[in-house]
This record gives structure tokens, C-alpha cells and sequence, in this order.
């Protein structure tokens, strides 16, 4: 089930209000971390988590035409049973270039492999990859670098 985790502070204002970031990973455990993480950064107004490739397909494809709440990022794990972050790429260029044009992916990883890091740099819907847990300054500078506007 996809969840939305809205993010506002009345301290500091995000970056962007209409920003929004899907979390794609099916570890509990990583969704809760990375979530007060990218909350902490304070760059995104709204979380949407989705704990398969699968499930965050569904979801893209359900909010095609409401292109408001479709993500401007997507934190995208590579290792998922069922759909790995790599096969959800390949369902991913599928999707409309309206869409997948004004939508940036890092990939997660909690182990760094060769191959890995290989397929993800040579993806050109991969902007970065991505150690996991998510280090807040690196989220920033990646989101900084890649959703200027």
C-alpha cells in the first residue's frame, strides 16, 4: 500500500512546496531511515512510499494525468525480490517522456558492487548512485545539482 508522509515544518520552509519524492525499497527498516532522512533535508513537501518496484509502478502510471502528484525524485533500491531496482528501470522508460523527462532516480545500495555501480552510471535515467542509509549533506547536494529550477 503506497503511503504519503507529508513534510512541513513551520520552521523551515522546503525548498520547493510542490516537491515530491517516492521512496522505493522494500526493507521496513530502510523506508523509516531514509524517510527522517530525506525529512530532515527539508527538500521535499511530501513522501511517497513504496515498498515494490511493482507497487511504484502502479502508482506512476495511476497518476499520469494528475502530473501534480507524481514525483519530481525517486530513490530507487536496486536490490528488491520480484523487481530489482534494474528491472523497474526497464519498465520505468516505458512510461511517457512528459513524465520521465522532468523525473530524476538515484539508486540505493547498502553494498557497493563493481556491476552494480556499472549498470547504474551507464542508465540514462540514473542521476547518481547512492550508499545506503542516505547521508543528509550528499541527499542535498544531489538534489541541489539535479532539481534546480
Amino acid at each position: 500500500m503506497v503511503r504519503h508522509l507529508k513534510l512541513q515544518s513551520r520552521m523551515v520552509k522546503p525548498l520547493n512546496s510542490s516537491r515530491i519524492v517516492m521512496l522505493i525499497d522494500d526493507n521496513d527498516i530502510d523506508l523509516k531511515i531514509n524517510g527522517k532522512i530525506v525529512a530532515f533535508t527539508k527538500s521535499f513537501e511530501d513522501i511517497v512510499v513504496c515498498r515494490s518496484g511493482e507497487e511504484a509502478l502502479n502508482y506512476l502510471k495511476q497518476h499520469l494525468t494528475t502530473p501534480e502528484r507524481l514525483p519530481e525524485f525517486i530513490l530507487l533500491d536496486i536490490q528488491m525480490p520480484e523487481m530489482s531496482g534494474f528491472e523497474f528501470l526497464d519498465h520505468y522508460k516505458k512510461l511517457p517522456v512528459s513524465f520521465t523527462e522532468g523525473c530524476n532516480i538515484a539508486m540505493l545500495s547498502s553494498t557497493l558492487d563493481f556491476s552494480d555501480i556499472q549498470r547504474a552510471e551507464a542508465n540514462p535515467y540514473v542521476v547518481k548512485l547512492l550508499k545506503k542509509p542516505l547521508i543528509p549533506a550528499v541527499l542535498q547536494e544531489v538534489v541541489k545539482e539535479h532539481l534546480q529550477r
